[in-house]
């Protein structure tokens, strides 16, 4: 296992609260990533630090199995100037353990990989998890996806 330590980052997008229970985040999720390109969300974002973007899970109720809430959109240079209609955050640093979803990303390769995670025996800190839509995502046939999962 890979560990990686992560800074401290300013984020603002689009957000949700949700949960696995009842395949709840299945409905959800997929509809904030049409709502974020329906509205053109990334144009609205300010300060962009890079091109990248980011899905978050945090605020866990508990683990994976309870309420948690989803952000998606961008790191930022500071919370300064957050649009109405989108949120603000300050997402805190720590170890992560890198997951990696390879292949067409609309068969489902990021929920493949969450499977796993969920499955899995890793000392999950439930602080934030992080999807990273980078440059080796823009081909969804041959997508990467980063998936970054905080531990204790």
């Amino acid at each position: 296992m890979q560990l990686t330590t992560i800074p401290s980052f300013a984020f603002i997008g689009l957000s949700i609260r949700t949960t696995n229970e009842n395949q709840q985040a299945m409905q959800d999720i997929p509809a904030l990533w049409a709502r974020f390109f329906t509205e053109n969300t990334l144009a609205k974002i300010p300060d962009k630090v890079d091109d990248m973007l980011y899905c978050i899970y945090t605020d866990y109720e508990k683990d994976h199995t309870k309420p948690y809430t989803t952000l998606l959109g961008c790191k930022v240079e500071s919370l300064d100037n957050i649009p109405d209609g989108l949120t603000g955050r300050l997402i805190n640093g720590g170890i992560y353990t890198t997951f990696t979803a390879q292949g067409n990303i609309n068969e489902g390769i990021v929920i493949q990989e969450w499977i796993k995670i969920w499955n899995s025996d890793i000392n999950r800190a439930y602080t934030a998890d992080i999807e990273v839509y980078g440059a080796k995502a823009q081909n969804p046939e041959k997508a990467e996806i980063a998936i970054l999962i905080a531990i204790q």
